[in-house]
């Protein structure tokens, strides 16, 4: 107990320096890449440990961003999209399989595999082999701007008025993995034909208020258009430019149930504060429960999260080393070399997203339920270059690699003093001033060992051979010293007197 308390307080102070000096590199990474306005969302065991909001949400009526701000969050959108047509899936309306022409009112097949059908599972995990053709783009111009907006057939069928033959890949469906807005479209669809409910209206009933979240696909839905932010290129505004009027209600009376899904943007447009995507995100952490509420059975979570395409140099285009894995609406890091790298060997769960100058990221990790949350609305000028180690963007990569250095270790010191309380986990290891050796207590121990200074930064690592290991020659002062072994991880502090 005695031990406890003392890690308790050191791990106490090491946060309270942690958080500055997070706060202050976070800071410095949005000036420096010219960001207009960004929110930072760190969770740990499933709830919120760190949150951060900067700059401007509005240059021209300088409204900041805060805890209140909707982002329109582009391609994460696809994450709450695929979650909708799950709850479909465990109520027993489909099995992944299925041919989707079973539940359309019109027929879709790839014309240079017109024999094989396309399934659930296939537009989840981009494998059916639809991509964004050339008609893609003015068939979304009409379905937004056109009173009755276009049937989704009108893109997808021979002889349509939007159809073009790039709209379909020569590959086999299931067999490719091509990284596409389509897929998610026609799925609104399908949950519009299957459920009898508008697209915005069954995600808002079924995900988004048991969540408690007031964001929406449908701005309409939203309690103040103040609040939502500007997405800006070089200071442009590019989107969602309202200046406090909203736009013209959806006009619900020419629109057809499962005529056209992208009505509401399932691929991009969910509009939501990074705070409440982190009920999302944590309740997908957490096996479908949020706040001891089921929102989906942990058996549908485990199969979103089962890698169903995996990249083995041929069966799909990675994007630049990017997308490596994919479950069931869900992209699955392999933390592949100058890849997809969020945490290094930390495998995590989420997706990304790019629109109107807006990037934005989710992604968690299942184990500890530590997850990360970054959005920014754009940026003053220059735009965003590709990142030095990894597959994202140079704002991206500095996020994810000052959430890894601050804010994960915290994480793990936490968890791991609570074991030792509850004498969940016995003291493995311990340091020898003496002679200056770190001592395990476990046969033959593996791998890696970390030191903190009390300000966060990582002043030593190594991997573990042996039981007893040298200390670094390091500076007089109090440190926290982090073993990790596989999903194991234990801390201690100790005081360097010489």
């Amino acid at each position: 107990m005695k031990f406890f308390l003392t890690l308790s307080l050191v791990v106490c102070v090491f946060a309270q320096h942690q958080a500055q000096n997070y706060q202050e590199t976070l800071e410095n990474i949005a000036e420096e890449q010219q960001l207009i306005g960004m929110s930072v969302i760190v969770m740990c065991n499933g709830a919120i440990s760190d949150r951060f909001y900067y700059g401007l949400a509005d240059i021209d009526r300088e409204i900041p961003v805060t805890d209140q701000t909707y982002f329109r969050i582009a391609s994460i959108s696809k994450t709450v999209t695929a979650s909708a047509l799950m709850k479909l899936y465990e109520n027993g309306h489909f099995v992944l399989e299925d041919n989707i022409n079973n539940y359309l009112d019109f027929n879709i097949q790839n014309p240079n595999y017109p024999n094989d059908s396309i399934s659930f599972e296939m537009l989840l995990s981009h494998t059916s082999g639809l991509v964004d053709g050339s008609g893609y783009s003015s068939f979304l111009s009409s379905t937004y701007n056109e009173t009755p907006p276009p049937h989704i057939s009108e893109l997808l069928t021979i002889g349509g008025s939007y159809y073009t033959n790039d709209m379909w890949l020569n590959a086999a469906p299931g067999t490719y993995f091509s990284y596409s807005n389509i897929n998610f479209g026609l799925i609104a669809t399908l949950i519009e034909q299957i459920s009898g409910q508008r697209f915005d209206r069954f995600v808002r009933d079924s995900i988004l208020t048991p969540l408690n979240i007031s964001g929406s696909f449908n701005i309409d839905h939203l309690p103040d258009i103040n609040r939502v932010a500007v997405l800006y290129r070089n200071a442009v505004p590019q989107a969602d430019h309202y200046q406090g009027t909203p736009p013209e209600p959806f006009d619900s009376t020419s629109y057809t149930i499962g005529s056209n899904g992208l009505v509401f943007a399932p691929q991009g447009g969910l509009r939501i504060t990074a705070e409440e995507l982190m009920h999302f995100m944590s309740m997908h952490a957490n096996e479908g429960q949020w706040e001891n509420i089921e929102i989906l059975q942990k058996a549908t979570i485990d199969l979103m999260h089962k890698p169903t395409w995996t990249y083995n140099g041929s069966n799909g285009n990675n994007y630049y080393n990017l997308f490596n894995q994919w479950g069931l609406g869900m992209q699955i890091t392999t933390n592949t070399t100058n890849g997809d790298i969020v945490l290094p060997e930390t495998t995590m769960i989420g997706h990304p997203g790019e629109a109107y100058g807006l990037i934005s990221d989710m992604y968690f990790e299942k184990a500890k339920q530590f997850g990360i949350i970054f959005l920014t609305n754009g940026y003053y000028s220059g735009g965003y270059n590709f990142g030095d180690s990894t597959a994202f963007y140079v704002p991206e990569e500095q996020v994810f690699g000052t959430v890894a250095q601050y804010q994960f270790p915290i994480c793990d010191t936490t968890t791991s003093a609570a074991a030792m309380l509850n004498n969940k986990i016995e003291d493995p290891f311990f340091v020898n001033q003496q002679s200056q050796t770190i001592h395990f207590k476990v046969n033959n121990p593996t791998g890696m060992i970390y030191i903190y200074s009390l300000g966060g930064n990582i002043v030593h690592k190594g991997q573990i051979n042996k039981k007893q290991q040298p200390l670094p020659e390091l500076p007089a002062g109090l440190y926290i010293i982090h073993w990790k072994n596989g999903t194991h991880s234990f801390t201690q502090k100790f005081i360097e007197s010489h």
